[in-house]
């Protein structure tokens, strides 16, 4: 039983609201509580201008400017540096598997044969207070020795094997509060506070077992945004007596203002930076916000749009051509798709896209890759192995042809269907039920979903309806349509669930967000902003 709610902390200035369950006192101390607070202090100031600045440039978007390489950064661009060298254990990331921070998922994931574990406090993970502490306590007795448990319900007994993956750990984003821990009576950020408790508790010791603190940053519109963090790192590295250098970490690119900013990314990040990571499911939803309203980029089912061409194909070349320049990693994307139970020509197919997904990374001059399921990881190990015999193929250098603006604006040709449609209603309003629930990974359809499956969907069905889209029965996407699919797809949902299961969830609140913010005439910036409302 968890103890009423903290209206104090004995921390000056800091204020709990959420309540303690047990051991969380180990993770919120007075010391780390001082140490998360005084980041806060230091650089929460700039993080809200920066996101005021993302609200400016998305005025600019919506009035019909295209993003577009900095003149004012060029000489960053054509300059001749690279980033600072990187630990032994970061050299060879072949396979990255990512989930959340639940225990049995963390001793899963680091005893999965995969190179690298990414632990999630962002998309994969609901950022219910419970969740967010109880995954604290994980990745502190992960370093600790002290993982290893007995799963209550079946009795199986869970160990960390002799050689676990490398630890990274990925914070929420730059836009998300934490609501239960207030500072001077404003909410803490989440992103700092993740951070911020994660490196005060296990720096030192990852760093006495000869690895380090390593994170995922999430997010990134800007080379400012990554000078923020850069700015982060030195201060925590200065308090906990660390030397300039220690932290490590690689940028999600999964922004479509990040990717014409990637060299000052680089730059502004080089004595801390790993690599860039093709975000690609996020990036098709940022790509889908920011130049939304302009019908130039009205963009076809999303089952069209593919790594191998238009603007996703230029954004791959161009992060690969732009890592290796600068000696970093160029991170693969996401590989979804899970183990399809009972169906072995199912489970067959969904292994063979894995791995021709994964052979045309390698291929492409990728560094590594992500998987979201255990199974995966030898499908796309053995493709790795074959393809890239070294630790990482850094020193592969793609051809010189140009990437241009346009190249990263191109939009994916593809007509747009009633069934692509009833697919995004489908998946995001199941996706937001189970996020309420607290479940931030959540099995659809046979693909691990995360919170970027409902943000692109929630992201096309309101452009569809926005710009008047005309689906290939052409008929027009309208506010209309929009609800008479929602219906009926909530009712074959609930036939299919069953009515105990579909009325026991918050399918309410799910259909509702979901619709609201679809039927909107201006689009919020992110979904989990006010989802985040329904669980505070």
């Amino acid at each position: 039983m968890s103890s009423p709610a903290l209206k104090t902390a004995p921390t000056a200035g800091v204020e709990i609201t959420g309540a303690l369950g047990p051991r969380f006192d180990e993770i919120l101390t007075p010391e780390a509580l001082a140490f998360v607070a005084d980041l806060h202090r230091a650089f929460n100031p700039t993080r809200k201008a920066l996101l005021a600045r993302r609200a400016e440039r998305q005025v600019a978007f919506d009035a019909g400017t295209l993003p577009d390489f900095l003149p004012e950064t060029k000489s960053v661009r054509d300059g001749d540096w690279t980033i600072a060298d990187l630990p032994a254990d970061l050299l060879d990331r072949r396979v990255e598997i990512t989930g959340p921070v639940d225990r049995k998922m963390i001793v899963n994931a680091l005893n999965s044969g995969a190179k690298v574990f990414m632990a999630d406090f962002e998309d994969a993970s609901s950022p219910v207070w419970e969740n967010m502490i109880e995954g604290q306590i994980n990745l502190k007795d992960r370093w600790a020795g002290a993982i290893d448990f007995v799963d209550a319900n079946n009795g199986k007994s869970y160990k960390l094997g002799a050689t676990p993956a490398v630890l990274i750990i990925r914070p929420r984003g730059w836009h998300l509060p934490e609501a239960h821990v207030l500072v001077d009576g404003e909410e803490i950020s989440g992103a700092l506070f993740d951070f911020g408790l994660y490196v005060f508790h296990n720096a030192k010791a990852a760093l006495a077992q000869g690895s380090g603190p390593y994170f995922y940053l999430p997010k990134t519109e800007s080379h400012l945004e990554a000078r923020l963090w850069n700015e982060v790192f030195v201060a925590a590295q200065k308090a906990l007596g660390l030397p300039v250098g220690t932290i490590k970490a690689t940028v999600l690119i999964e922004t479509l203002p990040a990717v014409f900013e990637m060299d000052e990314i680089l730059f502004e990040m080089k004595d801390h930076i790993a690599g860039l990571n093709l975000g690609r499911w996020d990036y098709i939803f940022s790509f889908i916000k920011r130049l939304g309203k302009n019908d130039r980029f009205l963009t076809p089912d999303r089952s069209r749009m593919v790594m191998s061409e238009a603007f996703l194909k230029a954004y791959g070349i161009l992060l690969v051509r732009t890592c290796h320049r600068r000696n970093a990693f160029a991170m693969g994307g996401m590989a979804a798709q899970i183990p399809v139970k009972g169906d072995a020509e199912a489970n067959a197919a969904a292994f063979a896209k894995v791995k021709a997904d994964k052979e045309r990374e390698a291929n492409s001059g990728c560094d590594g890759t992500w998987v979201a399921h255990p199974d995966l990881v030898p499908v796309a190990m053995e493709v790795f192995n074959r393809l890239m015999p070294a630790a990482n193929q850094r020193d592969a250098k793609p051809s010189d042809v140009a990437v241009t603006r346009d190249d990263l604006l191109e939009v994916h040709q593809g007509t747009r269907s009633e069934a692509g449609l009833r697919e995004n209603i489908r998946v995001g309003v199941q996706y937001i039920e189970a996020w309420l629930r607290g479940r931030g990974a959540v099995p659809l359809y046979n693909l691990m979903e995360d919170a970027a499956t409902a943000e692109i969907s929630r992201a096309q069905v309101w452009q569809w309806i926005h710009l008047g889209a005309t689906l290939d029965d052409d008929r027009t996407v309208t506010p209309e349509l929009f609800r008479a699919l929602l219906d009926d797809e909530m009712a074959n949902l609930r036939s299919v669930l069953g009515p105990e299961v579909y009325d026991s969830g918050r399918f309410p609140e799910a259909i509702k967000l979901f619709s609201d913010m679809t039927l909107a005439d201006s689009f919020e910036e992110f979904l989990t902003l006010p989802a985040y409302r329904l669980i505070a």
